[in-house]
């Protein structure tokens, strides 16, 4: 059972590597968010993995859970702040008005 584990883990990394490259190469700062919001679960999965590998599942669920919710308030405060200085939005407020 617990060559599962390890073999799940090293998985759910190597899936998180392509992830990466949409975190560098965008195109825009809300693929950005979404990616990093990705890897954000796929790291919460990853701690349950290691909980269950060493035995202390109880201890992981709570890194885990908290690690979830800092990932999931970060993405919507990144969200919220990028959705006030979109100069494209702004851009069509301005000729909405016209």
């Amino acid at each position: 059972m617990e060559n599962f584990f390890n073999f799940s883990g090293i998985a759910i990394f190597i899936l998180m590597l392509p992830i990466l490259y949409r975190v560098v190469t965008g195109p825009t700062a809300i693929d950005r968010i979404v990616a990093v919001n990705v890897i954000g679960t796929k790291t919460t999965v990853l701690l349950i993995l290691i909980g269950s590998i060493f035995g202390r599942v109880e201890m992981f669920v709570d890194f885990a859970l908290t690690y979830a919710l800092l990932n999931f308030l970060g993405s919507l405060a990144a969200a919220r702040y990028f959705d006030r200085v979109n100069p494209a939005k702004q851009l069509f407020n301005l000729h909405s008005k016209k």
